[in-house]
């Protein structure tokens, strides 16, 4: 009967993991300010570490940001599509979508920014 009995693990992150953790949000932050080029060394990393953090609450963390990446990678490929599609009228109306993704990409880094240096999930 005993076998069945798993000790608990570990799941508190390393602080070097914790550190590349902030160092991701600040990454998406530039990338914010920088037209998205430096979030997508942001999201390499996020790619790279999230194993480090499984079982612990910086797996989270790193879904989120993967996550804020993506959805914010579509809304701002929608307001190109707009671009194209009406031959560059669309930049009239394309500042929607762009400001949609940039205002909520905001909203979240700082949720989890906030979320993390309390060492908190984020959902």
């Amino acid at each position: 009967m005993s076998d069945l009995i798993t000790p608990p693990s570990n799941n508190a992150p390393t602080e070097s993991t914790v550190q590349i953790t902030h160092v991701t949000y600040a990454l998406f932050a530039l990338g914010l300010l920088t037209g998205g080029l430096v979030a997508i060394a942001g999201l390499i990393v996020a790619y790279i570490k999230r194993d480090d953090a499984a079982g612990s609450y910086l797996a989270s963390h790193y879904r989120w940001l993967i996550r804020t990446f993506w959805w914010s990678f579509l809304w701002v490929s929608l307001g190109w599509l707009l671009v194209v599609v009406t031959l560059g009228i669309g930049f009239l109306v394309a500042w929607i979508p762009w400001g949609i993704a940039w205002l909520w990409g905001v909203y979240r880094i700082i949720k989890g920014w906030l979320r993390l240096s309390d060492k908190r999930e984020v959902s």
